[in-house]
C-alpha cells in the first residue's frame, strides 16, 4: 500500500533533519494517513479509502463525500477517487 492520500494525492515528502550544529541528514515526512469508511448518499453505499486527516477535513467540511467529489475538479483528484466522481456524476444524471 502506497504511502498516498486516495483524495487529495498528499504524498511523502522528502526534506532534511537540521541539527543545533547545522548538519543536515535526509529524512521523511510521512501524511497523516487513515483508512475510512465514508458513505456516499447518491450511490448509497460506503467506500473504504485510505485518507489524510487534512483530505478527512476537507470532506467533512464541504458537506460530504458526494459534494467534496462533484466541486473538486478531476485533475485534482486521484485514480480511485476520479473514478467515485464519474459514477457518482453517472447517477446523479440519470436520476433526474
Amino acid at each position: 500500500m502506497s504511502r498516498r492520500c486516495a483524495l487529495t494525492e498528499k504524498a511523502v515528502q522528502t526534506g532534511h533533519k537540521v541539527s543545533h550544529s547545522n548538519v543536515k541528514t535526509k529524512r521523511k515526512f510521512l501524511p497523516n494517513l487513515h483508512n475510512v469508511t465514508l458513505i456516499s448518499d447518491v450511490l448509497s453505499r460506503s467506500v473504504r479509502l485510505r485518507v489524510s486527516a487534512a483530505g478527512l477535513r476537507s470532506v467533512e467540511h464541504s458537506g460530504g463525500l458526494d459534494a467534496w467529489l462533484i466541486k473538486t475538479s478531476v485533475s485534482e483528484l486521484s485514480a480511485p477517487a476520479a473514478k467515485l466522481k464519474r459514477e457518482i456524476e453517472k447517477k446523479m444524471t440519470t436520476a433526474h
